[in-house]
C-alpha cells in the first residue's frame, strides 16, 4: 500500500520537476522475473527507473541506510534490501535470486556506482550473474537528462537482452561477455537518447 502510495506521489513530483517521460514501457514483461538493468547518474535513478512502470521495482540499497530512523522503514516498505558496501554479500545475492525466481523486478546500476559525467564506466558482473542463474528477462534501460529543473528527464526501456548463448555453453568469460552484452545495449539507448 505504502509503495503504491509514494509511486503516485513520486509519479506527480517527477513529471511536475523532471518533466519524467517513458519510453518503451511495452517491452516491460507483464510477468515473471525481469531484471532492469540501466547507467546510474544520480541518486534520483532508481524512482526514474521505477515509478512509471506498473510493477513494483525492488533495489538494493547501502546498508547503512536502514540504520537510519524512519528512512530505513520507509525504504524497506518501497522494496529495497540492503547490501553491504565493498561487495555484495551471500545474504543480498540469495535476495535477489530469490525475488527474479519469485517473478519479481528488481532494479539494478551494473557500474555499480554513479557516473556524474554521463559516460560508462566499468559494469559489475553481478547483474550478468542474476540474469544466468535466474533465468529473468534483462531489460536495458537508460536514463537520459541531468535531472535540471522544468527540463525534459526520460527513461528508455530497450527489448529484452537475449543472453541465451552464454547458458547453453558456459565457460570462465560468460559472465564477463554477458556483461559486455547488457552495457552494451544501454549504451545503444543512450545514444538513441
Amino acid at each position: 500500500m505504502i509503495y503504491y502510495l509514494v509511486r503516485g506521489a513520486l509519479r506527480i513530483i517527477y513529471k511536475f520537476l523532471f518533466r519524467l517521460k517513458a519510453i518503451g514501457l511495452e517491452n516491460i514483461p507483464k510477468e515473471g522475473g525481469v531484471l532492469l538493468c540501466s547507467n546510474h547518474i544520480s541518486n534520483f535513478d532508481p524512482p526514474t527507473v521505477g515509478i512509471l512502470l506498473d510493477r513494483k521495482v525492488h533495489f538494493m540499497a547501502k546498508a547503512e541506510l536502514f540504520e537510519v530512523p524512519v528512512l530505513g522503514w520507509l525504504i524497506k516498505q518501497l522494496g529495497a534490501f540492503p547490501v553491504k558496501r565493498g561487495g555484495v554479500s551471500k545474504e543480498s545475492i540469495k535476495t535477489s535470486l530469490t525475488l527474479l525466481r519469485s517473478g519479481k523486478v528488481m532494479g539494478i546500476f551494473p557500474e555499480g556506482r554513479r557516473s556524474s559525467s554521463g559516460e560508462s564506466g566499468v559494469a559489475m558482473k553481478g547483474a550478468a550473474s542474476f540474469a544466468l542463474r535466474s533465468d529473468a528477462a534483462v531489460i536495458p534501460a537508460a536514463i537520459i537528462g541531468n535531472y535540471k529543473l522544468f527540463r525534459r528527464t526520460k527513461v528508455i526501456y530497450g527489448a529484452p537482452v537475449d543472453l541465451s548463448e552464454f547458458r547453453e555453453t558456459p565457460s570462465p568469460d560468460s559472465l564477463e561477455l554477458a556483461t559486455e552484452k547488457i552495457m552494451h545495449h544501454i549504451a545503444e539507448l543512450k545514444a538513441r537518447g
